[in-house]
C-alpha cells in the first residue's frame, strides 16, 4: 500500500481513538448540571473519568505529531487557517484540566463551583468545535494557491459546520451519560439512564440530518456504509439504553462515533484540505504528505509503540473497572 493512503488511516484511527475515549470524558463533564444533585454526586461523576481522562487526551498529542510529521502541509494549513477554534479547544482543555486537579484543594462551596463550571465549559466547548472543525474540512474551506485559509471564524461558522458541532456535542453528552450509567450504582445510575433516553433521541434526529447531508454532497460506497453502521449503532444503543443495557449501549455508542468519524475521512479521501474556492488549490495526500524516507520511518515507529500504548490503556481501563458508589466516595470523606 503507498504509505501516503496507509498514514491518511492512520490519522483517521488516532482520531477515532480520541472521539471515542475523550468523548465519553467531555459527556461526563457536560453531565454535572443535570447528574450532580450535591457534591457526593458531582465526586461520583469525576471519578468515573478521574483514572482515564488525561491518558484519553494522549491520543489527540500522537494524532497531531503524526499529522505534523506525516502531513505538514496539512497541519500547517489547518492550524494557521483554523487557529481560533483550535486555540480555544485548546484553552478549554487546559482549565478542564486544572479543574480536576483543583476542585478538591480547598473546602469552599464557592470554590468548588467555580471549577464545576470550568469543567462543564471546558467539556462543553472542544465537543461543539470539534465538529465544526471536521465538518468544514470536509466540506472544504477557501485557499488561495499556496495553500493558505483566506476566509475568517464566520467562514467555519455556516450551517454545514454547525451541524457537525451540535452533532459531535450531543453524541458526547449521550456517549458521556451512557457512560456514567455503566460506572455507578444506585440513583445516579437510573438519572443518567433516563437522560441519556432523552439526549439519545436527539442524537439520533441531529446525527442523522448530518449524515444526510454528508452522503448528498460526498457520496460514495466507503461514505454510505459509514453512515449506514453510524445510525444502526446509534439506534440501537438507544435501544440498549432503554432496556438497561449500559454495557451494550456503551459499546454501541463507540461504534456510532467510530463509523461517523471515518464516514467523514471517507468523504475526505484522498483530499486532506478541499479548497472551496478552486479545485486546483486543494491539498490532497498527494501534495501534502512528507517524504517517502519519513513515512517509512514513521511506519516503523507505529508499529513498535503503538501495540504498546494500547496495551498500555486496555490495561488501565481493566483496573479501574468497578463501579463507583455514593458510599466509595462518603467513606473516603470520613
Amino acid at each position: 500500500m503507498d504509505l501516503t493512503i496507509l498514514w491518511f488511516w492512520i490519522i483517521a484511527a488516532l482520531f477515532i481513538g480520541y472521539f471515542v475515549l475523550d468523548g465519553f470524558d467531555f459527556g461526563v463533564g457536560m453531565s454535572i448540571p443535570f447528574l450532580g444533585k450535591d457534591e457526593t454526586d458531582k465526586r461520583v461523576l469525576i471519578n468515573t473519568i478521574g483514572p482515564v481522562w488525561d491518558l484519553n487526551e494522549t491520543w489527540l498529542i500522537v494524532a497531531g505529531a503524526c499529522l505534523f510529521a506525516a502531513f505538514p502541509e496539512w497541519y500547517a494549513t489547518l492550524f494557521s487557517g483554523f487557529y481560533l477554534p483550535l486555540l480555544l479547544i485548546l484553552l478549554a482543555l487546559i482549565i478542564r484540566g486544572v479543574s480536576f486537579e483543583y476542585r478538591h484543594q480547598r473546602p469552599e462551596s464557592s470554590w468548588k463551583k467555580r471549577f464545576d463550571l470550568f469543567i462543564i465549559v471546558g467539556s462543553a466547548v472542544p465537543s461543539f468545535l470539534w465538529g465544526v472543525a471536521f465538518a468544514n474540512i470536509v466540506q472544504g474551506v477557501p485557499l488561495d494557491a499556496g495553500h493558505n485559509f483566506t476566509g475568517n471564524l464566520f467562514t467555519l461558522l455556516n450551517p454545514f459546520g454547525l451541524l457537525g458541532g451540535l452533532t459531535t456535542l450531543l453524541l458526547f453528552f449521550t456517549h458521556g451519560v451512557v457512560f456514567v450509567s455503566l460506572k455507578t450504582e444506585g440513583d445516579i445510575r437510573d438519572r443518567a439512564r433516563k437522560i441519556a433516553v432523552r439526549s439519545g433521541v436527539l442524537a439520533i434526529v441531529v446525527a442523522a440530518t448530518f449524515l444526510a447531508w454528508t452522503l448528498i454532497a460526498h457520496f460514495s460506497p466507503g461514505v454510505l456504509a459509514g453512515a449506514l453502521v453510524a445510525a444502526v449503532a446509534l439506534i440501537a444503543s438507544w435501544v440498549a439504553n432503554l432496556r438497561g443495557r449500559e454495557g451494550v449501549a456503551f459499546a454501541l455508542m463507540a461504534i456510532t462515533i467510530a463509523a461517523a468519524v471515518l464516514t467523514l475521512f471517507s468523504a475526505l479521501f484522498p483530499a486532506v484540505m478541499p479548497a472551496s474556492n478552486d479545485p486546483a488549490n486543494s491539498l490532497t495526500i498527494a501534495n501534502a504528505s512528507s517524504s517517502q524516507y519519513t513515512l517509512e520511518i514513521m511506519s516503523w515507529t507505529a508499529l513498535a509503540f503503538l501495540p504498546l500504548i494500547v496495551g498500555y490503556q486496555a490495561w488501565t481501563y481493566w483496573i479501574f473497572r468497578k463501579r463507583i458508589t455514593r458510599k466509595h466516595i462518603e467513606a473516603h470523606a470520613h
